[in-house]
């Protein structure tokens, strides 16, 4: 296999060679005829280059002899024969998809895993007894199980099972819908879906562009090889935080805050916000003229004010319809206190625009605002409470408050994305002039550099690939952890995938959310439009027997009929719990951490409360330099996360924090989740 992707390979470089001997002929189709060729060549030789490492990991043993070999690209020999079979072609799909209830023609399925151009191990997987075939190693799926997990999530191409395998190969239309426990491969489906979806239709999916959004920076991060280990660059990957031009949020409010700003009662106080004088404003306009003193009281103001926004116009959109509602409300003065005036009404426009305390009062009395000046404004309580009327609690009033207090100083967090996404939509933008592309060539104003035709060429093909840092016309979506998507960000969500198929992976019964079930139902249906098509994921491959009953126990109490998975292995090792004395934690945390790093040979999560992780951090560096293999993340940051072992610090807080019991449990029992291996809590206190 090796060799003839070898031999391709020079295939390509003597393509984009020849390619280039084609501008010898001079004239301009031939220059076009050598960038298309030097362009394909280029890209098929960069798709070889990428794909080399595990380039077959699997065989099928079919009856009657035939052998099949699966991997990460489709080669054929000279003759056209197929060699290997790309994973994401309709021939690949009985690897993931035979089982010995149903062998569908295959015998045996082998995984072959391989360093370089070596195989360095075989495991077998006989589908059919009567086969009289060898069996080497333990099976497929239980080896990659018990491999070590590493500080980035990796691809599973070759361990895909059936139910997951039926997922990936999904209609590219509407809304997929992959749900399942913790552990049953749900992100990895979801990533896996989108390579398959760029297989299949790449002029779609590679020129509209995938987005994949997850719950947080440290979770895109952990997923941010898997594409590219799969031959695709060409997804865009954001944490929820990160979905709005220029921000970049991670902190997080205190659960009900979050709860509170994510709530569609959040639409209706923005739209107030943004209809509402702004603070500071004038509220009269009072002009000496000629001698006679022009004067726009606050009730002419405001209904020029109403009459403006009138029909939900946009604020920003609109700023000159406003400034022309004063004109007119100016020059009636004008002809009630001079009625013998017959000058033009141009040129007593012209002289009071001329004026700065005209001009200065027009700026005041209607900015042009951005959304970040709108949403810190909310931190007076006072202005709070006359736009939340009818609309908050004193409590919540009090809450969101606080929360927008520290806008000003510590910047958003990830809830007020979300806010500051629909500020921008309701505000609008004023009217842009058009303005000239500057070439990429021109160095200096009326200076261009000496180019080639293929310069401009691929200049252009820059230009036209190239998307706005606000782009909103993806052709898929791809949703993590969507059950913790509260409806504000559903909201934010739907705005770029206006015309995108979707696919949306989540699991209920991990959902933190404790708002109104009815509300979340709304704008989540709002935004996933187009027919759906359902998958349960019903296979716990992450976390060993033991591990995942203590889990189990936690979830039940809240969630008695919740589906949860089964798991698959055991390892005889069952989770320890430890409660010792406030003032032995840190110490006890610090030991535990070393001790599952002796265990162990992965990665080892500290998964702490929120607002706690710098304090932890403080305790473990005390103890010596850092451990590459350790990794620490709040309750929440572990969504979507998996180590070999896992150090839980205060369970009984995780539980307590979001200050709902039922949210508190599910929030617990995704962070007790998080191990393959072992599991050790640390707390001062009982937490069952």
């Amino acid at each position: 296999m090796y060799a003839r992707l070898a031999q391709l390979r020079r295939d390509a470089e003597g393509a984009e060679r020849d390619g280039y001997q084609l501008a010898r002929v001079g004239n301009h189709g031939a220059l076009v005829e050598r960038d298309a060729m030097v362009f394909h060549a280029a890209r098929r030789r960069a798709s070889l280059d990428a794909e080399h490492e595990g380039l077959v990991f699997g065989r099928l043993d079919r009856r009657g002899g035939a052998v099949e070999y699966v991997g990460r690209l489709g080669i054929r020999d000279p003759d056209a024969t197929p060699l290997v079979i790309d994973w994401r072609a309709p021939a690949a799909a009985d690897f993931y998809q035979a089982t010995p209830a149903d062998p569908r023609g295959v015998l045996r399925r082998r995984m072959i895993r391989s360093r370089g151009e070596t195989v360095i191990g075989l495991d077998d997987d006989l589908l059919d007894p009567t086969a009289e075939l060898p069996v080497v190693g333990d099976g497929a799926l239980l080896a990659s199980l018990t491999r070590a997990t590493g500080t980035g999530m990796r691809d599973i191409i070759a361990t895909i099972q059936a139910e997951q395998d039926q997922a990936i190969r999904s209609p590219a239309s509407g809304v997929t819908l992959v749900e399942g426990g913790p552990g049953t491969g749900k992100t990895a489906v979801a990533l896996h879906r989108a390579a398959y979806l760029l297989y299949r239709d790449r002029d779609r999916f590679a020129g509209g562009g995938i987005l994949v959004v997850g719950p947080s920076p440290v979770f895109v991060g952990y997923i941010a090889t898997v594409l590219p280990s799969l031959g695709e660059q060409s997804a865009t990957l954001r944490a929820l935080g990160e979905l709005v031009e220029g921000v970049r949020a991670d902190r997080v409010d205190p659960p009900a805050v979050a709860a509170l700003k994510g709530s569609l009662r959040m639409l209706t106080l923005l739209r107030r916000a943004v209809r509402a004088q702004v603070p500071g404003a004038p509220t009269e306009l009072r002009l000496a003229w000629h001698g006679t003193l022009l004067r726009l009281t606050e009730p002419t103001l405001e209904r020029i004010r109403r009459r403006a926004l009138a029909g939900r116009r946009r604020r920003n959109e609109v700023r000159r319809a406003a400034f022309d509602g004063i004109f007119d409300a100016l020059w009636g003065e004008v002809g009630r206190q001079l009625p013998g005036y017959r000058r033009p009404r141009a040129e007593f426009e012209d002289e009071i625009s001329d004026r700065a305390d005209f001009r200065d009062f027009l700026r005041r009395w209607w900015p042009l605002l951005r959304p970040a000046q709108v949403l810190r404004a909310l931190a007076d309580p006072d202005r709070l409470a006359g736009l939340a009327d009818q609309l908050l609690s004193p409590a919540e009033l009090a809450s969101l408050a606080s929360g927008f207090a520290e806008l000003a100083d510590r910047g958003p967090t990830v809830a007020d994305v979300a806010l500051l996404d629909e500020l921008d939509a309701l505000l609008g933008r004023p009217p842009r002039p058009r303005r000239r592309r500057r070439s990429p060539f021109e160095v200096a104003p009326g200076v261009h550099e000496v180019t080639t035709y293929a310069d401009r060429q691929g200049a252009g093909r820059a230009a036209r690939r190239e998307r706005p840092d606000d782009y909103r016309d993806y052709a898929h979506v791809v949703v993590d952890e969507a059950q913790d998507v509260t409806p504000m960000q559903w909201r934010m969500l739907g705005r770029r995938g206006r015309y995108a198929s979707w696919t949306v992976v989540g699991d209920p019964a991990q959902s933190g959310w404790t708002g109104e079930a009815a509300e979340l139902a709304q704008a989540r249906n709002a935004a996933l439009r187009g027919r759906r098509q359902r998958h349960l994921l019903t296979t716990n491959y992450r976390n060993s027997v033991e591990i995942f009953e203590r889990a189990a126990r936690v979830i039940r109490t809240v969630a008695p009929d919740a589906p949860l998975p089964r798991t698959v292995r055991s390892t005889g090792v069952p989770p320890v719990e430890r409660i010792v004395p406030a003032a032995a934690l840190p110490g006890a945390v610090t030991a535990a951490a070393t001790e599952l790093l002796d265990q162990v040979e992965g990665t080892v999560g500290v998964i702490t409360p929120l607002g706690q992780r710098d304090q932890v951090t403080g305790w473990l560096a005390a103890a010596g330099p850092p451990d590459p293999r350790l990794q620490l993340v709040t309750s929440l940051e572990a969504k979507g996360m998996e180590y070999d072992g896992v150090v839980l610090v205060e369970p009984a807080r995780i539980a307590a924090q979001s200050g709902d019991w039922a949210a508190g449990r599910r929030t617990l029992y995704v962070a007790l989740s998080r191990a393959t291996q072992r599991l050790v809590t640390v707390g001062t206190t009982g937490w069952d």
